[in-house]
């Protein structure tokens, strides 16, 4: 059986809907890779691939075949390269909308001043020097697409603004003769031109600084991570960074000090605050013995550890890239987003050409320039950007927010159910119930009453009235005899439970409440829980310290508070909500604004979408879809 390694890779270059879905398919068209989906907002690919058959290297020559790059290389940071890449989006927006406001103030002042060639000369030089500097992207990223069969934003952008510019070149040398002698209006568009340019890079500008804030939760984890650590070698202790400490090295912490990597007390004591992974308040003491993770704050005393777990094999680690594979990976719904934003770009450029047709078949050759200046709006309001970042960027938002609410999501999928869950299948022991911490170790537990040996978990009541409240039945299973299995869930407030049950049983009730209709969550923490979580439609493990999920569960619980069981159906709620939302807006922005660029209400009401305006109203869409899911930041 071949061994697949699954890893999230940082993908530098993407801007639209259609950037994503073309380097999902080049990748997905590679031998040896078994499944691939490509982030927008992430800037992230998630490949499952077989590394005897491919490799990362081939995977980066074929994409940056197509005009992107993959950073795999350990020396490159991608946060380095895409701070950069803000960067010169900056300075480049900043540059067009000076190149903007010179093109609009001679168009509109030089009349009285001297000659329209004169002033056209002029608007030339200016709008290339713009389209060209502060453009040029779109153009090479335009070419590079051409080439391989593929189209994206960029091709509707390099279009329209090359039409409207040799457009205007030509009447500006031409058109007295054509237009002037035949009695039609000879007008030039080099504002229409360079403000395409300007709207469209502020537009991503505002998008990028939106998008920047989805990708926060990550950070803010990142952030846990100490970047030094004190090393105790012959008895003197120095500072070195985090990445040089090896396991078995000796650390000395402090208090006010984070813990930095995964590791063992050797001696001393201290109280740890654990909050950030267990979810727990309360600091925790540690004495000698005792474990403690990477990330968590010392409150008091100092002690030393010796390593253990470092780099990436920390539990701290390992929640950061459960979240990155979250974010990266799709919802059912994306799916059918990314196979409308592959055909998207050609069939505007098909509308748009049929704008042009219609209008010159309407008109005749007198509604050229009219003809010509709708399909150039139709090609720059036409915007599969809000499309592809209506799915991702709520995902991203809503799955970082529950991260730092110590809701650890595995996939998108599972957070499209959870707000669906109308059944909870609960083990009890562990799950429900931990063992009463006010009783002794005993080897004599027959002896003690069943109602004493255990004890419903902190919340476990409010965690079930709520679940109740939001219409979700529960159903405990327990392996202990059935006096018991009463006692706990009358003590808990479930009608529905089992005694004497195998793992077997537990899978069965899944399947029988999923045959009945019911879309069916199980909550388990352990190995026997196994079968059932892994037949439910939603599966919950419950975390503690070190154990950080089973590999079968979808979403994991920090620490022993069910309540954010209710919590977690709630937030997912909110995020298909917003889907929603963003996908009902961008469909409507286009239905309704295409026509309208079109020139459909021309002919009854003289109204028409300029360019202009258009890539206005295009830059507009994108960031309002972005703000619209950062919203669920503050929900």
């Amino acid at each position: 059986m071949k061994t697949l390694t699954t890893c999230t890779i940082p993908v530098v270059g993407m801007m639209c809907a259609a950037c994503s879905a073309n380097v999902e398919r080049r990748l997905a068209s590679l031998q040896g890779i078994q499944s691939v989906s490509v982030s927008l907002p992430g800037r992230s690919a998630l490949i499952e691939y077989d590394p005897d058959v491919i490799t990362l290297a081939d995977m980066q020559r074929e994409v940056a075949a197509i005009g992107y790059d993959l950073v795999i290389e350990p020396d490159r940071n991608s946060d380095d390269i895409e701070r950069e890449a803000y960067l010169s989006l900056r300075r480049r927006t900043v540059c067009a909308w000076f190149f903007a406001v010179a093109v609009m103030a001679i168009s509109i002042l030089w009349h009285p001043v001297g000659s329209a060639l004169m002033r056209n000369l002029i608007l030339i030089v200016l709008t290339a020097a713009g389209m060209f500097y502060c453009g040029g992207q779109f153009y090479r990223s335009a070419w590079t697409q051409l080439r391989h069969r593929s189209a994206n934003m960029d091709t509707l952008v390099a279009l329209s603004t090359s039409i409207s510019f040799l457009f205007s070149v030509f009447n500006t040398f031409w058109g007295e003769q054509v237009w002037t002698s035949r009695g039609i209006e000879n007008n030039v568009w080099f504002d229409a031109s360079i403000m395409i340019i300007t709207f469209v890079l502020t537009g991503r500008l505002l998008e990028e600084r939106a998008k920047g804030s989805t990708a926060s939760s990550i950070r803010a984890l990142m952030g846990l991570a100490p970047k030094t650590a004190r090393l105790v070698m012959d008895g003197e202790v120095s500072d070195v960074p985090v990445s040089t400490i090896r396991p078995r090295d000796l650390l000395e912490v402090r208090a006010g000090d984070k813990v930095p990597v995964d590791g063992v007390l050797r001696s001393g004591e201290g109280y740890v605050d654990e909050s950030m992974i267990s979810g727990e308040p309360l600091p925790v003491a540690k004495q000698k013995g005792d474990s403690v993770l990477a990330g968590t704050l010392v409150r008091q005393g100092t002690f030393v550890m010796r390593a253990r777990s470092v780099g990436e094999q920390t539990v701290l680690s390992g929640i950061i890239r459960m979240v990155q594979q979250a974010q990266a990976s799709k919802a059912p719904v994306q799916r059918v987003v990314d196979r409308v934003a592959l055909v998207f770009v050609p069939v505007v450029v098909g509308i748009s050409l049929l704008t042009f047709v219609l209008w010159l078949a309407l008109g005749g050759v007198a509604q050229l320039p009219h003809a010509l200046l709708s399909a150039v709006s139709v090609l720059v309001i036409a915007c599969p950007c809000a499309m592809g970042l209506a799915t991702p960027t709520a995902l991203m938002v809503g799955i970082g927010k529950a991260a730092q609410k110590n809701i650890l999501v595995k996939d998108a999928t599972a957070i499209e159910q959870l707000h669906r869950i109308d059944a909870l299948v609960i083990d009890k022991t562990g799950t429900l119930t931990i063992p009463n911490q006010t009783i002794d170790f005993t080897t004599q537990t027959d002896d003690i009453p069943f109602g004493q040996r255990e004890q419903l978990k902190p919340h476990a009541r409010e965690a079930v009235d709520q679940l109740h409240a939001q219409g979700v039945e529960l159903y405990m299973m327990s392996g202990d005899r059935d006096d018991a299995a009463r006692y706990w869930a009358t003590q808990a407030g479930i009608k529905h439970y089992r005694s004497r049950v195998v793992p077997q049983d537990k899978e069965d009730l899944v399947r029988q409440l999923q045959q009945q209709g019911h879309c069916v969550a199980m909550v388990g923490d352990g190995i026997n829980d196994s079968q059932a979580l892994a037949a439910a439609d939603v599966s919950i493990a419950m975390a503690r310290g070190t154990d950080v999920a089973m590999e079968v569960a979808q979403v994991t619980l920090m620490g022993d508070d069910l309540r954010r069981i209710p919590e977690a159906m709630h937030l997912s709620a909110r995020i298909v909500r917003t889907v929603r939302q963003n996908l009902f807006w961008a469909f409507i922005y286009n239905v309704i604004c295409i026509p309208l660029a079109a020139g459909a209400l021309s002919p009854v009401f003289d109204f028409q979408i300029t360019p202009m305006w258009a890539s206005a109203l295009m830059a507009f869409s994108s960031v309002s879809v972005v703000l619209n899911s950062l919203r669920l930041k503050w929900a």
